[in-house]
């Protein structure tokens, strides 16, 4: 069987959560139930599709009560939203922490390369929701539009913090527009939804090479880097 990755581990076959005198606190079984419901949502939109998703689909798979799942969220809607803003969350935090952890000294190119590798191995471990953030969310209506958009320009202002330090180094690197970030964000989008769309997201990390010399291409040097293009697959 496929791992779908830690966001999106269910609980079917599962017993419930133990609650009442001899279980657990109400405090600690609602966060728990919320755990599960927000990796159940993201597993049920993996395999079903986020229009034909039920509520029952999300309840069984985090083996919690209807009712319960309605304390936490108002509809699927909401439930999806929130599992794909946690999970973004996390992929975010995985790229800042990539670049935290390098040494003084990192040259601007090699950190742009960490923090690309940081985010393409994030997708590549968590295929559930690479399919859930890339392909559904744009489907799942006006909020989640408006979610898919607060997450290209969170991506954009990380370029632009890494822009702005390289720049110290590199002080011949141009000054871009705010839409050049912003478009870098968006053409990543669209290259790793193509992958994802295709049924290759083990593939994604394989972007690495073309997102930075593309990066490098906007807001570096200029120009294709030499040997940097990447050998089309037969």
């Amino acid at each position: 069987m496929r791992q779908e990755g830690a966001l999106a581990r269910t609980h079917e076959g599962e017993p419930g959560l133990p609650r009442g005198r001899n279980g657990l606190p109400t405090e600690t079984v609602r966060a728990a139930q919320r755990g599960r419901l927000l990796r159940a949502v993201i597993a049920a939109v993996a395999r079903t599709g986020f229009a034909d998703l039920t509520v029952a689909d999300i309840v069984r798979g985090a083996r919690v009560s209807r009712a319960a799942f309605y304390i936490h969220f108002t509809d699927k809607e909401d439930c999806f939203l929130a599992a794909t803003r946690e999970g973004g969350r996390l992929m975010i935090g995985q790229v800042t922490e990539a670049a935290r952890r390098l040494p003084d000294g990192t040259s601007a190119e090699e950190a742009l390369r960490a923090a690309i590798a940081a985010f393409l191995e994030f997708l590549a471990r968590e295929p559930a929701f690479a399919r859930a953030f890339y392909v559904d969310m744009p489907a799942a209506g006006p909020r989640a539009v408006e979610r898919i958009e607060a997450a290209l320009h969170k991506f954009a202002q990380l370029n632009q913090a890494w822009h702005t330090r390289a720049r110290r180094d590199h002080p011949d690197w141009p000054a871009v527009p705010s839409q050049a970030y912003f478009g870098l964000a968006g053409a990543t989008a669209e290259l790793v939804r193509a992958q994802v769309r295709q049924g290759q997201i083990e593939d994604v990390p394989d972007l690495e090479d073309t997102l930075v010399a593309f990066h490098l291409a906007v807001l570096g040097r200029g120009g294709w880097p030499s040997g940097s293009l990447p050998c089309r697959r037969g």
